[in-house]
Order: structure tokens, then C-alpha cells, then sequence
């Protein structure tokens, strides 16, 4: 909208001093000369008055001389003359923007002071400008706005007068409320804000008397036809097409309701008087609430501007989350939750106001226009409480309202939304209104006492039953296989359900509406079993969605200001709604909800009956080690190694692998057998791989502490022997972490040992691995670390026949019975060596007997039983690297001697 100008351009001064009082004399002849505009002299003007501005704001900071000379020869009349001209919008934006920069950079209090005293700002202010032009209309508005800016209690009886009643800048401003371009939209409200601020009663009772009633009105009324475009757009839009077109509409309500509550919170009772009649009995009341009910419940109403009751209920929620205060917010309370039947006659309320939702009879330009403008009257809205009490009515209407006392018809309607048997399209907006309404601090506590929170009039807190076993139905139906209950639906019922039965700190809840709640957490846990048994990545999927939950609370501001919500439940992630506001995708998203259904209701149930969470989170990162730690690593075992970050730098480092994590330490000087961490990581989040060109070397993928995100680096050791060794501690780590993970999950989920999938299968490979003689698939030990070594008994046959009789007698199990001499059937065996031990034998006489020994592993427990028997083939290696490595051991006379690939220890 606005178009860049160059501010130095020309030749017209390059041989003068631009900054002095001489060339400002210089610039006032030009003007003098020139005070016809024609097209001869157009671009010079435009130069001259770009090089006035720049003066200006030099001698405002410099020469105080340069304004006196401005002042004294009255050089804004030349200006005036200029605009008088209709000269064209080049002159006119240039004569604008030279304005605008003026007032923007003047600092001087006498200066500005200087530059309004002779009205002559006023003047240009109400001049008739071309505002078809889109560039007139930004300098003009971004002008007055900048005015605004310099508005105080010294500065407004420049704009003001009080003798003449009159006050352009607002008045001219104001005009431009509903203008298409939002940009003047936004610099109007900035600008009516900017005037209100001002604390002067005869301006403000000017802004009363003449401006508020038209102003209030014809702005509530754009405000309501906004709103039915919204509504029209939520209706034609079931495919999300229209997604974007949405978003700015609900983006532009926002800005509307935080407007008026700037207004509001500005606490001038003059305007909030009229502004509040005006919302509640032409916007809110009419066209908000009275849309909740079909329309021919409303008599006369059926033929006004409606909106969809999904909408209604949505817009409702955002006026109690934003607007606080008591006038407005505790009166359109009272008539959500306390309007009976009685109440209403022919859809008017029955106060000497009656709400509708009609046009002002005069457009805000000619209501301010006509100088025998009505002034309002200073009566207040009566209370709606009080006018309900206090009408006048007969016996027989009496007897009516008694039958009709219980039907609170927006009430009734509002919770008839929370039925989730078929969607919970309604049921979110009606929890997020009901919540708003719960919270607002504007809201007297006895009004929603006993419904939206504890009542505490008794001796004992109480709560609505009915509106708990609501809520209680929401929790119930997220737990069935087939819900069409959504995730932040289930989290907005499960926060009213604790806003109303928690008091203290303690629950209040009946044990029949908590047993409720106890089964609905077992039908939870039921469904999310299901998936346990088929997910492969169940563990880390249910780690994500457990710190989603713990990261992201349910913040219901936020959740009201996103306008994917007032479309249709969609199941689709190609709309690109959030997980938990649409419905799950695909078998892996179902999982996904299970998980999370069954941690909100948990969560919910701890909480009630007042227990701590012991169990989860089932990884707590912040036991990592920490970087500013000191670790006395006498009895670890070390890998010397060299590492290789993202950012290419390589470091030194030893790996040491403790309980559950891998670390990456560096010696402490002066300190035998101590190391200072540098990474460290979680064992079960490890990924270790093989560097095909490189048998030195290690991808590791993890979650370092020192860096955040899942990054691969690469770990290269000083040779091949000791990257197997590593590779094998970390593989067996990591195995072992995650076999803990599951038995974590399975006690949570109340799974037995015998029937976890997990266990099954780890029992299978176990007891098939020990009657073929091979070592326990899980240690308690350290992956890595050496054992002595236990010498067998000795035998006439050598070690090579002894192996291929164990060969033979794991292919054939008939044959090494027969092999082997017969004991009786009572007799004790031959004790098997441990599991534990790593035989430190040669490596080419290990090999052949691992070959032989698991070729008749079954297919099931393969891969497992592979890393196991490859562990073992390193064993005498990472027995010596050991003490290579090793932060404590004292060198040897063998260690002495200078190879390639030794680490010296420290």
C-alpha cells in the first residue's frame, strides 16, 4: 500500500549545506516562488518539501533557530495552499509523508508545541482527501495515528476544543472503523485507545455525549456481520477448503474482543456504560445466545441474523476467556445459566430493554455529521438479576413461571451438547464455554456455586451430580474401541471434572461417580493392552506421546484462538490439524490415542484419590549424568576413542557404559581413576552401526545431553578388535535397557509376566541358548567386562575334539547322549560353566566352537543369538584392552612397549 520514495533524490541542493538555517531560508523562497502547482513545478515541489521535512527534524535536535524561522514565516500555510489546489495524489502523498515523518521524529516538547499552536494541523486533518486512493488513504491514517501518538494532557486541547465542540482527529478517525483495508482498521483502534488514555472529562464527556452511540452501535453491528460471514464460511467449508479464508475471520473477531476489552479495561465508567448496553442487548444477547435455540423458539426472533449453535457456542467461549469485566461478563452469565422459560416472551427478555440484532437507523458518518445529535441518557443497565426478581406479574403468570422454573432453556441446551454418541463436534465448544465461564474472575462465585465449582454453603462441599455424570459419560465413551470422542475433548472434561470435585486439594467425589471413573481407567487400560500386543515400536511410541502430554499441557486460550476446531471432526492428517483435535488415522494413530487416553484418565485418577505418580515418566532424562560432575570411574570399564560430531570437530573422549546410559568422559588431571562427562546418553535410545568402509569405526544415534536432538556420530576407536567390543557392550546395553522398558510398561498396564509377549519370547531364546550350551542372553554384569576364567576338569582328548563333539551334539541331539558316558538317572551333572564368563581362550579355537554351536539356533531367536555369539569372539581382546584403557591399572612390563593403536593410560 505504501509506495518507497527515495528520501535524498535530485540535484537541486548539491551545492548547498542541507543542514543549516541558510538552505531552510533557501527552501522558503522556493515555495514563495512556487505557490501555484502546475506540471512544471511538481517534482520540484515534492524535493522541497522531502528537504523541509529533513531540516526539520536536524534542527529539532541541532538549531533551535531552524524552527523559529519555520514558525516565524508560517510555513505549514504553504501546505495548506497546496492541498487547497487538488494538486493530484503525487503531491498530495509526498505532502503526507513529509507530515507523518515530521510529527514521528520530533522530540522537542516547545517544538511540537510550535508546530500545532496555529490549528493549521486541524485543518489539514479535515481536508477532503481523494481516499479512493489507496496510498492517500495509508499516509493519511498512518498520519492521524502518529497525532494520537503525541496526545497528553498538555497536547489535547490542540485537537480539542472546547468552545467549538469539536474534535477532528477522533471524529475523522473513527470514520474509517470498518474501512476493507485491516491495516486502517488496526491504526483506528490504536488511535480511539490512544484518546481514551487521555484523562480529560471535557473530551471524555464530548466522546460521550456526540460519539459514543453511533460509534458503539454502528460498530457492533460490523462486528455481527462479521460474525455471520464466519458462520456462512464454517457452513459451506465441510471439506476444509476454505482453511485459510477461516482463519482470518477468526483472527479479525479476536482483534474485535480484545478491542472493546482494552476499552473496558480502561475503566471509564462514562463509556463503559454505553459501550456494555450496546454489546449485550445488540450483539450478544440477540445474536450470540439467542442461537443456540432452534428459531422458531424464538417468536419474532425466526426472521433475524442467526448463526449455526457450534458457532455460537465457540464465539461465547472466547468473550468469557478475554473479557473480564464484572458489568458485562457476570450479566451474559446469568442469562446462559439462569434464563428459565418464564423469563422470555415473543424472544425479547423481560426488562425494559429488548435485545435484537438490527441496523442503527444512521450510518456513524451521518450520526456524527448531524449537529442535534441525541446524547444518552446516563441511566445504567438495570441488573439482570434484579430485574428478574422484581417483575411485575399476575397469579396466573405466577403458576406459569412455577411449572416453567426448572427449564433453563440455554442452560438445558448447552449441556444437551455434551452427548458424544455421535460426534463431539458440539460437546468441545459447549466444555470450552462452560470452562471459560468456570474461570472468568469477572463472574460472581455464587452464580456458578454447586454447578461449575464446589458449593460450599453446607458443611460439606457439594457438587451438581448430574452435570459430574455428564462429564463421567465424556471420560467412558473415550475409552470404547470405536470413540468419537477427541483427544482435547477428553482433556477439557477431565479439567471441569476436577475443577468441580476438588476443594482443598482433596477430592469430593462420591465413590459411585469414582468407581465410575476406576472402571472407565480399566477399559482404558484394556484397549491400550491390544495394541501392546501388536505394536512393535510400542515403548518409544509411548514415551513420545507421555512427554507430548507433559510438555504440551491443555491450554484453552490457545485451543479457542484456532479455527480448525469449528470445522467437522475429520479423521484425515492431510488437513493438517493437530493429532489431538481431529480423530486418529490408521492403525499406528489409534495406538497413538490409546496411549493417550489411558495416561490422561491415570493421571485423572491418581489426582482424585490423592496418590503420587511413582511409575512414569518410565524415562527420567534429567538423571543423565551432568556435565559439571566429577565421576570416579576406579572400577568402569574404558574405551579409548575418538569422536565426531555434526559440526566435524573430533575430540579424545573414553566410553564407559553405567546402568542405563552411555557416557563419554574425559580424564581429570591430577586425579587417578577420576573422568569428567562430556555426553551422555540413554542406553535404550541407542542405534549403533557398522561403518561398511571402516572396521574401526561406529554411527552411534542417540539423544546426547550436551547436544538435544537425535543426532548420528561417529565413534572410531584405535582398531577393530575394540570397535566389535564396543559395539558388543553397547548392542547388549541397549538390549538389556529395553528389555527393563517392557517389564516397566507391563506392570503399568497390569500385564502378567507369563503373558507378556516380551517375556515369551525372551523365555523361548533363553531356554533354547542354555541346552545348546551358550551363554545367558541378559547378565546383570557390565556388557564387556572380563571374568577369571574356570578351568574344567582335564580330559584326555584334546580341546578341538571336545568342540566338535559339542558341535556334534547340538546338531544331533541323540548322538551326544550317546557320546557321552551314561549316569544314572539320580546322579548329579557336571556343573555347565556360568553364564557370566568369558573363557579367555584363543580366538581361532572360540570361533570354531561358536560356529558350531549355534548353527542350530532356530530361526526365532536368530538375530539375538548371533550377538551374543560374536560377543563372545572378541572376549580376550577386550580383556586386554581393558587394561589398556583403564583409568586405574597400572601399566605392565608388556604394556611398555610402543605399538600402533596403544592408549596410554592416565
Amino acid at each position: 500500500m505504501f509506495r518507497s520514495r527515495s528520501w535524498f533524490g535530485g540535484s537541486l541542493w548539491r551545492n548547498k549545506n542541507p543542514h543549516s538555517l541558510e538552505h531552510l531560508k533557501y527552501l522558503y523562497n522556493v515555495l514563495s516562488k512556487n505557490q501555484t502547482v502546475n506540471e512544471n513545478n511538481r517534482g520540484l515541489l515534492v524535493e522541497t518539501l522531502r528537504s523541509i521535512a529533513e531540516i526539520l527534524i536536524w534542527g529539532d535536535q541541532n538549531d533551535s533557530s531552524v524552527f523559529d524561522f519555520f514558525l516565524e514565516k508560517n510555513m505549514l500555510s504553504f501546505f495548506l495552499k497546496i492541498l487547497k489546489q487538488k494538486c493530484g495524489s503525487y503531491v498530495c502523498v509526498q505532502l503526507l509523508q513529509t507530515l507523518n515523518i515530521l510529527f514521528e521524529n520530533i522530540r522537542n516538547e516547545t517544538s511540537l508545541y510550535y508546530l500545532l499552536s496555529n490549528n493549521h494541523v486541524n485543518s489539514i486533518i479535515v481536508h477532503k482527501f481523494d481516499f479512493s486512493d489507496e496510498e492517500v488513504m495509508a499516509y493519511y491514517i498512518s498520519f492521524l495515528k502518529t497525532l494520537s501518538l503525541k496526545l497528553n494532557s498538555h497536547t489535547i486541547h490542540f485537537f480539542y476544543n472546547d468552545h467549538t465542540n469539536d474534535f477532528p482527529l477522533y471524529t475523522e478517525a473513527i470514520k474509517f472503523f470498518n474501512h476493507s483495508e485491516s491495516m486502517v482498521r488496526i491504526a483506528v483502534r490504536t488511535l480511539t485507545l490512544n484518546v481514551y488514555r487521555v484523562q480529560d472529562n471535557s473530551m471524555l464527556r464530548f466522546i460521550r455525549n456526540r460519539t459514543a452511540a453511533p460509534y458503539f452501535s454502528n460498530l457492533v453491528w460490523f462486528i455481527g456481520n462479521h460474525i455471520v460471514e464466519l458462520d456462512t464460511c464454517v457452513r459451506n467449508d465441510a471439506d476444509h477448503s476454505s482453511q485459510s479464508r477461516l482463519a482470518d475471520l477468526v483472527a479479525e473477531h479476536l482483534d474485535h474482543l480484545h478491542y472493546l476489552n482494552d476499552i473496558l479495561s480502561l475503566n471509564i465508567e462514562e463509556l463503559n456504560d454505553v459501550l456494555i448496553d450496546h454489546l449485550l442487548n445488540k450483539l450478544f444477547i440477540p445474536l450470540y445466545i439467542f442461537s443456540l435455540l432452534p428459531a422458531q423458539s424464538l417468536g419474532n426472533q425466526e426472521k433475524k441474523p442467526s448463526i449455526s449453535s457450534v458457532v455460537s457456542l465457540f464465539l461465547l467461549s472466547q468473550v468469557f476467556l478475554i473479557t473480564k469485566q464484572k458489568p458485562l461478563v457476570h450479566e451474559l452469565a446469568q442469562v446462559i445459566l439462569q434464563s428459565t422459560t418464564a423469563h422470555w416472551e415473543n424472544g425479547s427478555f423481560v426488562t425494559q430493554t429488548h435485545p435484537v440484532f438490527v441496523a442503527p437507523k444512521q450510518s456513524l458518518e451521518e450520526s456524527l455529521d448531524t449537529d442535534n445529535s441525541s446524547s444518552i441518557t446516563d441511566k445504567k443497565t438495570d441488573d439482570l438479576g434484579e430485574a428478574i426478581s422484581n417483575l411485575n406479574i399476575t397469579d396466573e403468570e405466577k403458576e406459569q413461571r412455577l411449572a416453567q422454573e426448572n427449564q433453563k432453556v440455554f442452560l438445558e441446551v448447552v449441556v444437551a451438547s455434551l452427548d458424544c454418541s455421535e460426534n463431539d463436534y458440539a460437546a468441545l465448544f459447549a466444555l470450552c464455554l462452560l470452562y471459560a465461564v468456570s474461570q472468568n474472575s469477572g463472574i460472581d462465585p455464587e452464580l456458578i456455586a454447586g454447578f461449575l465449582i464446589p458449593c460450599l454453603a453446607s458443611e460439606a462441599p457439594k457438587y451438581n451430580n448430574w452435570f459430574v455424570q455428564k462429564l463421567i459419560n465424556i471420560i467412558a465413551d473415550s475409552c470404547q474401541t470405536v470413540s468419537k470422542v477427541r483427544l482435547v475433548t477428553l482433556e477439557l472434561a477431565i479439567c471441569l471434572l476436577l475443577r468441580l470435585v476438588v476443594h482443598d486439594n482433596k477430592s469430593i467425589l462420591s465413590d459411585a461417580h469414582f468407581a465410575s471413573l476406576m472402571n472407565a481407567k480399566e477399559e482404558s487400560t484394556a484397549l491400550l493392552r491390544n495394541y501392546y500386543k501388536r505394536e512393535e515400536m510400542f515403548g518409544e511410541m509411548f514415551e513420545s506421546e507421555d512427554e507430548e502430554l507433559r510438555k504440551k499441557p491443555l491450554n484453552v486460550e490457545w485451543l479457542m484462538m484456532d479455527s480448525n476446531i469449528l470445522l467437522p471432526p475429520t479423521g484425515t492428517p492431510l488437513t493438517g490439524i493437530e493429532f489431538g483435535k481431529r480423530l486418529p488415522c490408521g492403525e499406528v494413530e489409534r495406538a497413538r490415542r490409546a496411549i493417550r487416553v489411558f495416561l490422561l484418565i491415570r493421571s485423572l485418577c491418581l489426582k482424585l484419590s490423592g496418590e503420587e505418580e511413582t511409575q512414569l515418566p518410565l524415562t527420567n532424562r534429567n538423571e543423565c549424568i551432568q556435565n559439571d560432575t566429577t565421576l570416579n570411574l576406579t572400577n568402569s570399564d574404558l574405551l579409548s576413542c575418538h569422536v565426531i560430531g555434526a559440526d566435524g570437530v573430533r575430540n579424545h573422549r573414553f566410553l564407559v557404559v553405567e546402568s542405563n546410559q552411555i557416557i563419554l568422559v574425559v580424564p581429570v588431571p591430577g586425579q587417578l581413576g577420576y573422568g569428567r562427562p562430556k555426553m551422555a546418553a540413554m542406553l535404550h535410545d541407542l542405534d549403533v552401526s557398522n561403518d561398511k568402509q571402516d572396521s574401526r569405526s561406529l554411527y552411534i544415534s542417540a539423544k546426547f545431553t550436551t547436544i538435544g536432538p537425535m543426532v548420528n556420530t561417529k565413534f572410531i576407536f584405535d582398531d577393530s578388535i575394540r570397535c566389535m567390543a564396543a559395539q558388543q557392550r553397547l548392542t547388549k546395553g541397549r538390549l538389556k535397557a529395553r528389555e527393563e522398558k517392557l517389564r516397566q510398561m507391563e506392570k503399568l498396564l497390569d500385564i502378567p509376566v507369563t503373558d507378556s509377549p516380551s517375556y515369551n519370547l525372551l523365555h523361548q531364546l533363553r531356554h533354547h541358548h542354555r541346552s545348546q550350551g551358550g551363554r545367558s542372553l541378559f547378565s546383570h554384569r557390565i556388557p564387556g567386562i572380563a571374568t577369571p576364567v574356570r578351568i574344567p576338569p582335564i580330559s584326555p582328548r584334546s580341546s578341538r575334539e571336545v568342540d566338535k563333539d559339542k558341535c556334534d551334539s547340538s546338531s544331533v541331539g541323540s548322538r551326544s547322549r550317546e557320546s557321552s558316558p551314561k549316569t544314572p538317572r539320580g546322579s548329579p551333572k557336571m556343573p555347565r560353566p556360568r553364564s557370566e564368563e568369558i573363557q579367555m581362550e584363543s580366538i581361532s579355537t572360540k570361533r570354531g566352537s561358536i560356529i558350531s554351536s549355534t548353527s542350530t539356533v532356530t530361526q526365532e531367536g536368530n538375530t539375538l543369538c548371533e550377538a551374543v555369539a560374536s560377543e563372545t569372539v572378541s572376549s580376550t581382546e577386550v580383556a586386554l584392552s581393558n587394561k589398556e584403557t583403564s583409568f586405574t591399572d597400572p601399566p605392565t612390563e608388556s604394556s611398555n612397549i610402543k605399538r600402533k593403536g596403544k592408549v596410554e593410560t592416565v
